[in-house]
């Protein structure tokens, strides 16, 4: 990638306008317009076209039958459009792999990640449980670390944040790794991550440790797979003001024989109104970023809690 480039994260197709849903309409989202595509690049997608249903058709479902789930056709349960959108997500797995995340059509059945199973009974639907959408559960298994999330939920700014911090972390990851999975690579890569995780999960933060410091020339392709995969899940607990405030307060201690009287009151009292939500997480975090200006620290520059946001991921990791 280079220094200006975007992070590349799938998408459903509708979301961004395109006209491709059952109606002939589209589900254009606007707040993914408004606070994501400034930095991520959209690699739209819509399955249910991809498997040569047309525009506009028949609403599809996902339907109990013979003990399996299934996506039919809603007014023909006989039309099983089940392998047809499996296949279509596992022939799309390699450019997937080059995704940083995925954003996902809410209850659609091929896309939703959480959407409603029926059942027939006496001849009427009704329903009967919930599962993902068949194309999103086949990507999901097939790529267990890939960040994703359904534009529904993106509103709230805690989860949006969260998924923008795994979206960073998994780019990191692959810009970090991108001449060669080393022990000395993995070592550093969380070393500057560590500090995001404890944030957001303390536990898995304090299993962290000891796996990096397991890994070795022979086991590192094992541990570094078993890492991802719980640093993706620890990263969807989300933050809040007390745990951020603990690693805002670690990375003071770094500032402890620098700081002036004055300078450490100005930022007790930064933390304690952003405690009380008077002021937004960036103001203490910029804070603390022109003390280490005024007095650098070495491990503080190279840590990403500072830099969290995608515009400050673009440069390369060296």
């Amino acid at each position: 990638m280079t220094a200006d480039a975007k992070i590349p994260v799938g998408i459903s197709a509708c979301l961004l306008g395109d006209n491709v849903r059952y109606d002939g309409g589209n589900r254009f989202n606007l707040t993914i317009e408004q606070t994501l595509a400034e930095y991520l690049e959209f690699h739209r997608f819509c399955p249910e076209v991809d498997i040569g249903l047309g525009v506009p058709r028949n609403a599809i479902r996902l339907l109990h039958k013979n003990g399996n789930i299934i996506c039919t056709d809603s007014a023909d349960e006989t039309l099983d459009h089940t392998q047809k959108l499996r296949s279509s997500a596992e022939a799309q797995l390699q450019w997937l792999q080059g995704m940083c995340g995925y954003i996902f059509k809410s209850r659609s059945p091929s896309c939703g990640l959480e959407v409603n199973v029926y059942s027939l009974r006496r001849g009427k639907a009704v329903v009967s449980g919930s599962s993902a959408g068949i194309f999103a559960e086949t990507v999901t298994k097939a790529l267990p670390w890939l960040p994703v999330v359904e534009e529904d939920t993106l509103a709230d700014e805690t989860v949006r944040s969260s998924f923008v911090r795994r979206v960073c972390a998994l780019y990191r990851w692959k810009q970090t790794m991108a001449d060669g999975l080393t022990v000395a690579r993995f070592t550093e890569y969380h070393a500057r991550q560590k500090l995001i995780l404890l944030a957001h999960c303390q536990k898995t933060y304090r299993q962290m440790g000891p796996l990096v410091a397991s890994a070795n020339r022979d086991n590192l392709s094992q541990v570094a797979e078993q890492y991802l995969l719980a640093l993706m899940d620890g990263l969807k607990k989300p933050a809040t003001p007390g745990d951020h405030l603990n690693v805002l307060l670690h990375i003071q201690g770094y500032l402890s024989d620098s700081l002036s009287a004055a300078e450490k009151a100005s930022l007790r009292e930064c933390f304690d109104r952003y405690l009380q939500g008077q002021l937004p997480l960036q103001v203490p975090v910029d804070l603390l970023k022109q003390f280490f200006q005024r007095y650098p620290n070495e491990y503080i520059s190279r840590c990403w809690y500072l830099y969290p946001h995608p515009a400050e991921t673009r440069s390369p990791v060296s």
